[in-house]
């Protein structure tokens, strides 16, 4: 029963809190804020072209008659997980059109702290397994 307590206690002075919004999800790099401030985000910069779950388009892999390619899916189901954080994040304020996309670019748009945020609400889409996959090549 004391070690009941004592473990108590420490969470509770320690702030280790399910219900605290800066209390990391799932051992992730992110909080519950920052994906609640990134779905704002998302919601005003990317879910017009990368769809309200970062579901993406369907025929993402195939050029358009232009032979730009279509915004992917950002959910886990398509290859921005293969990405480290540098490089999403690079993407977000340099834009697609360097990999062959129409994405605009965010620098100047997008603070670092937001472009975090967009980060975060859209890995809390991708299932756990492919978020471990994710930090194991990162």
């Amino acid at each position: 029963m004391k070690k009941i307590f004592l473990l108590a206690f420490f969470l509770l002075i320690t702030g280790c809190d399910n219900n605290n919004p800066e209390t990391k999800i799932d051992g992730r790099w992110y909080s519950k804020s920052q994906v609640n401030n990134g779905r704002i985000i998302y919601d005003n910069h990317c879910a017009e072209c990368h769809g309200n779950n970062a579901q993406g388009t369907l025929e993402w892999k195939k050029t358009l008659a232009d032979g730009s390619y279509p915004p992917p899916p950002l959910n886990g189901t398509a290859h921005a997980w293969h990405h480290p954080l540098s490089v999403l994040e690079s993407t977000i304020n340099k834009g697609g059109i360097p990999l062959g996309g129409k994405m605009p670019a965010f620098d100047g748009k997008l603070s670092e702290s937001e472009i975090k945020e967009v980060i975060a609400f859209f890995q809390s889409h991708w299932k756990q397994a492919i978020y471990d996959a994710w930090v194991e090549i990162n």
